[in-house]
């Protein structure tokens, strides 16, 4: 059972949240706020936040106890302020200080497979019908959720958690502070098959994978072990839901990956990137540092110079889009037929 104050909600005066935000407060030191909540939906013992100008006229109405803004609104706001540079940042730091996660006690639990020899940390947490295989290292702090198998010599770093029904397989490197959530599964074989005469010979999958530190990986994504060596997921990273990442890729620092991407096999992608979703990305290629690439697009060639990237078309009504996509068809043809043109206007 819970201890109670695992389930209370927790609260704090607006002068605990300034000081733990780094921000200058105007209103009340002693006002109460123990939850966080929406402009429109807040009441007044929530705190709420202004990151979004398109919001703005939601802060005049706003019943909130307090709101965290930027300089430039300071002055509109109707009720208490918590005055910072970066608003949205401040939120993502606030959410922490009433994060609602059910504590977790550590404990390794009575249906647990744990080999003998495996180490496991006295301050770890395994769920239950987790399984932990032979050579397997958990470190301090560790929460392995319920359901999850941590294959044979991998390991996981500090304070990383393992959400429900996540599996590592064999030789898989977490670092510290990583949180892999639920269906997540790291270290499965990469696409990798000789074809002779039609048939498929499948190549043994050498390498592992290295995951480093402060790294977020989302619901269902996959990420495949090296054909000899390993994938690598640098420090920092974070990578949305049902992203497919395929063998002997490596991603660089701090790069932002959004849900249904797909990164094939031996890419190379650069520090500080933005992903958008539905991505496809093609194999053998380099992705440079602080590339930024819109929803939808088919990457087919390295990118050596840092900016913005798209491809496919906009969204249009569905009678524009036949037509225009008829001209796309028609386009080889018109391209030959003004060349032919500019070489007769030469001529003449």
């Amino acid at each position: 059972m819970k201890n109670q104050s695992d389930i209370l909600p927790k609260s704090w005066t607006l002068a605990e949240l300034a000081s733990a935000l780094d921000a200058e407060l105007k209103g009340k030191p002693d006002q109460v706020v123990t939850g966080l909540a929406t402009l429109e939906s807040a009441t007044r013992d929530t705190l709420s936040f202004l990151a979004n100008p398109a919001y703005e006229s939601q802060l005049a109405s706003t019943k909130a106890g307090a709101v965290i803004v930027h300089p430039n609104q300071a002055d509109l706001c109707p009720v208490s302020a918590l005055v910072v540079g970066n608003p949205y940042l401040a939120y993502a730091k606030a959410s922490h200080l009433f994060d609602n996660a059910p504590h977790v006690s550590a404990e390794i639990h009575t249906s647990a497979s744990v080999d003998v020899g495996a180490v496991v940390s006295n301050t770890a947490s395994i769920g239950a019908n987790a399984v932990i295989e032979a050579g397997v290292t958990i470190h301090d702090n560790v929460i392995v959720g319920p359901g999850c198998v941590v294959g044979a010599n991998s390991v996981v770093g500090k304070y990383s958690r393992l959400h429900a029904n996540v599996t590592l397989y064999h030789g898989v490197q977490i670092g510290e502070h990583c949180t892999l959530h639920s269906g997540a599964v790291i270290g499965g074989d990469g696409f990798g098959f000789a074809n002779h005469d039609g048939k498929w010979q499948k190549i043994a999958q050498l390498g592992g994978v290295t995951i480093g530190n402060y790294v977020d990986i989302g619901v269902n994504t996959t990420i495949d072990r090296g054909a000899i060596d390993d994938t690598c997921i640098h420090d920092y990273v974070i990578l949305d839901n049902q992203i497919q990442i395929a063998h002997n890729v490596e991603i660089g620092e701090g790069t932002a990956i959004a849900g249904c991407t797909g990164i094939a096999g031996s890419t190379t992608i650069g520090k500080h990137c933005t992903i958008a979703g539905a991505v496809g990305i093609a194999g053998h290629l380099t992705i440079c540092d602080d590339v930024h690439i819109t929803m939808r697009s088919a990457i087919t060639r390295s990118i050596t110079e840092s900016g913005s990237y798209s491809s496919g078309t906009a969204m249009s009504k569905t009678r524009e889009w036949r037509k225009n996509a008829t001209r796309f068809r028609q386009l080889d043809r018109i391209v030959k037929r003004v060349q032919a043109l500019e070489r007769l206007g030469k001529k003449s």
